[in-house]
């Protein structure tokens, strides 16, 4: 029997995004600085990164303006991009706006696909409203020189029946490409190469890879999707992220090495990029992917606390672990109401919050969770 070649090329060898400065920046409790942001950014390119996102951008006066323009000093706005939300059309256009402002050059608009994200962020399952909303957002990109790649939020999970269209019609919108994200950890490779063929078959299309590790596939999804043509993969350094992690960087390049011989990146640098990376993240020396860690299923964002089915294809006790807050400074008056809930404790929330912040920053932003708040609410009754 005729041996076969270990591994064997892929059919396209992929360029690589990484979602640090975005991904894992908004991971529950993680805050980079632009300090960390230029150097991280710097050695990602070092290594052979295409493309470094930074940044979420929603309006006006967006938050991680000095993390945008940290990288864009330190790698230049033509490899970076930045993700802009999109929920209505002058929404859109405002964010747009302040993107020109901060001198973001390739965007990445995140909508939700599946029905039930549909319409817990857009308030509608509808088909074609959400095709009719990317077919807006992405010709107010287009038509002020984006370069635009459209992201379905959830779209591991999206029927084709529901998915092939949206993406055909972004693609005739005048996308530039389109990132299957796997927000929850969903897929087999298997399944994968399968949903991603039937990406690569619209006329076309480029397609980009984001996985999550909470089964610990990120990596083996990556390369599968990568066998079914898709051109990019999306990862972090460390794999830092939510629910579960992100594809990790450092063993989606040394599995590109080991099993199909890809030469292209420059591996010495990834060992300092972790180290880095971890320490800016204020997660010490080493994060744990998948579903057993105590950022697991940990949220910053209210949504997620309340609609913790959306964000889970398993349920942190099923693994005896538990669901909880973790945040520092990105402290909002919903996500303290939910920390107080069932507490015992009552203050004027709106009073509280701000209060809560100022106190937070001058303390440099320490990691706190529900009891903490609670804690703190404590502590402001009686000043």
């Amino acid at each position: 029997m005729e041996k076969k070649e270990h591994g064997g090329t892929l059919p396209v060898p992929p360029q690589i995004s990484d979602a640090t400065l975005r991904d894992s920046a908004h991971m529950a409790g993680v805050e980079f600085g632009p300090k960390d942001a230029a150097a991280i950014a710097d050695l990602l390119v070092r290594t052979g990164v295409a493309l470094v996102e930074v940044g979420m951008v929603a309006g006006p006066d967006s938050k991680d303006a000095d993390l945008v323009l940290a990288t864009h000093e330190a790698v230049g706005p033509e490899r970076s991009m930045t993700l802009v939300v999109v929920r209505d059309r002058q929404q859109v256009a405002t964010a747009l706006d302040e993107a020109e402002r901060l001198g973001v050059r390739h965007i990445m608009y995140s909508i939700p696909t599946s029905e039930q994200h549909a319409m817990l962020k857009l308030g509608s399952p509808s088909a074609k409203f959400l095709q009719t909303l990317a077919r807006s957002a992405i010709s107010q990109a287009k038509e002020r020189g984006f370069h635009v790649t459209f992201s379905g939020e959830d779209a591991a999970r999206t029927p084709a029946g529901r998915l092939v269209p949206y993406v055909t019609a972004g693609f005739d919108a005048g996308a530039d490409r389109f990132r299957l994200a796997e927000t929850v950890a969903y897929l087999s490779p298997w399944q994968m190469e399968d949903v991603i063929a039937d990406l690569t078959a619209i006329d076309g299309s480029e397609i980009e890879i984001h996985s999550h590790n909470m089964l610990g596939m990120a990596v083996a999804n990556s390369l599968a999707a990568v066998r079914a043509g898709a051109k990019w993969i999306s990862a972090t350094v460390g794999g830092i992220g939510e629910r579960g992690g992100n594809a990790p960087l450092a063993e989606l390049l040394t599995s590109l090495r080991v099993i199909h011989g890809d030469t292209r990146f420059d591996l010495t640098h990834l060992t300092e990029l972790s180290r880095l990376a971890l320490t800016g993240a204020g997660l010490g020396e080493a994060f744990q992917s998948g579903p057993t860690s105590t950022h697991s299923f940990a949220y910053e964002l209210p949504g997620q606390l309340t609609h913790p089915e959306a964000y889970e294809t398993l349920p942190a006790e099923l693994v005896g672990n538990s669901r909880e807050l973790l945040v520092r400074t990105r402290l909002t008056t919903p996500l303290v109401a939910w920390a107080l809930n069932d507490s015992g404790v009552f203050v004027d929330v709106d009073a509280f919050t701000p209060w809560l912040i100022k106190r937070q920053e001058e303390a440099g932003g320490p990691l706190l969770d529900r009891d903490a708040i609670r804690k703190a609410a404590i502590e402001f009754q009686a000043a």
